[in-house]
């Protein structure tokens, strides 16, 4: 019973995605707590990657899916050889010319490393996730998030945002 006790303990400590605050690419705070029912698909992008035009991919999914309670968000990081604008606003210039990008894009952050923001260490972390450890390889590595607020997988960088993965999660109503 003891043990029992201590694992349930455990579980009810984790958190979810909804109790994360985020600053979006204008300096406004981002309240996760209001994607309450979506599935969110959570990417580390770049500007300056070979893997950058998988944006086209994301805001064609994003357009297709986000009638269905679907959002994604974007964190720009530099953690992967600098390859992202130093200046929140050149990102959101990038984004907005070169690939219409109309889904939310944060402010940049470290997805990895000592200044691993918060969001990205429960991504990353069982200990805080309750799931899964997983480790961001490079730019683009997909994150996805039920509806509950839960972490379910994750997709590398290399793979399509319309993976079998994520399209199969996608299309698949969660039963949590």
């Amino acid at each position: 019973m003891g043990i029992l006790s201590i694992s349930s303990m455990a579980i009810s400590q984790v958190k979810s995605i909804y109790d994360f605050k985020v600053e979006d690419v204008t300096g406004k705070e981002f309240d996760m707590a209001t994607l309450k029912g979506k599935k969110i698909l959570i990417v580390n992008v770049a500007s300056k990657c070979g893997l950058t035009p998988q944006y086209k991919e994301l805001e064609e999914l994003y357009q297709e899916y986000k009638e269905d309670d679907f959002i994604i968000i974007g964190f720009p990081s530099r953690d992967f050889l600098g390859q992202e604008f130093e200046k929140n606003s050149d990102i959101q210039e990038f984004c907005s010319l070169n690939y219409g990008v109309s889904f939310p894009i944060m402010s940049r952050i470290s997805v990895k490393g000592k200044n691993q923001a918060p969001i990205y260490k429960w991504l990353t972390q069982k200990s805080e996730n309750g799931i899964m450890n997983s480790k961001v390889g490079w730019n683009f590595q997909k994150y996805m998030i039920s509806e509950e607020g839960k972490l379910i997988d994750f997709v590398k960088p290399k793979e399509s945002p319309k993976s079998e993965k994520i399209m199969l999660w996608l299309k698949t109503k969660n039963l949590l």
